[in-house]
């Protein structure tokens, strides 16, 4: 699968220092980096060309939100609520989001990899060109997506939830996990490794002796 990196260069951004984000705002070729904010609460802020790098949102709902074309390194967003935002052309690297809540979004050549992303809840959003690199995505939830091409490579998964969720032609096969939530009638075209067949054996009631 081929996703499209985000169209930005850095020698271009501006630095960029905020401590409230207001909604409506639009940010353009910005570099936010080593920030902190806390407490914030805007709806439809855009960011286009930007590139965030060490910066922590905490305690902040930032809902109907637009990223196209953006990086996010190290950076901690956990808990943050990013509902039903639009994510286009963006890559998270080395960053956490521990129980962010990025449901009813539309994510289309979106990248993450090296994160930690347990428990965030992805349900109901709609998936094109996604890719997970080598994250931790323990107890998340991606529940009823509507998704084309969607990528998992060595990511952790224990107890994830893919409900409702059609997995063919999605390869599980290098991810690591005992239990996983998912619908027998979804699973036809899924790939997966002879280690992992007896959790889905188990699915069907059957027992491998």
């Amino acid at each position: 699968m081929t996703i499209e990196v985000p169209h930005i260069q850095e020698h271009l951004l501006d630095d960029e220092t905020v401590h409230f984000l207001t909604s409506k705002s639009e940010y353009d070729h910005k570099r936010f980096e080593h920030m902190t904010l806390a407490n914030q609460e805007a709806t439809k802020v855009s960011f286009e060309k930007v590139w965030f790098k060490n910066v922590i949102i905490s305690e902040s709902s930032l809902e109907h939100c637009e990223f196209t074309d953006v990086i996010f390194e190290n950076c901690d967003f956990s808990n943050v609520n990013l509902a039903n935002a639009f994510i286009h052309r963006a890559h998270w690297k080395n960053c956490k989001l521990i129980g962010t809540d990025f449901s009813d979004s539309r994510l289309k050549n979106v990248g993450f990899s090296n994160s930690l992303i347990d428990y965030a809840n992805f349900r109901f959003s709609n998936m094109k060109n996604v890719a997970w690199e080598e994250c931790s995505l323990i107890s998340t939830d991606l529940s009823y997506l509507v998704s084309e091409q969607l990528e998992l490579s060595r990511c952790k998964m224990d107890q994830a939830l893919m409900h409702g969720t059609k997995l063919n032609g999605v390869n599980l096969s290098t991810c690591d996990f005992d239990s996983i939530g998912v619908d027998i009638e979804n699973l036809k075209g899924c790939v997966i490794s002879p280690y992992q067949a007896s959790t889905f054996v188990g699915l069907l009631g059957m027992i491998i002796q």
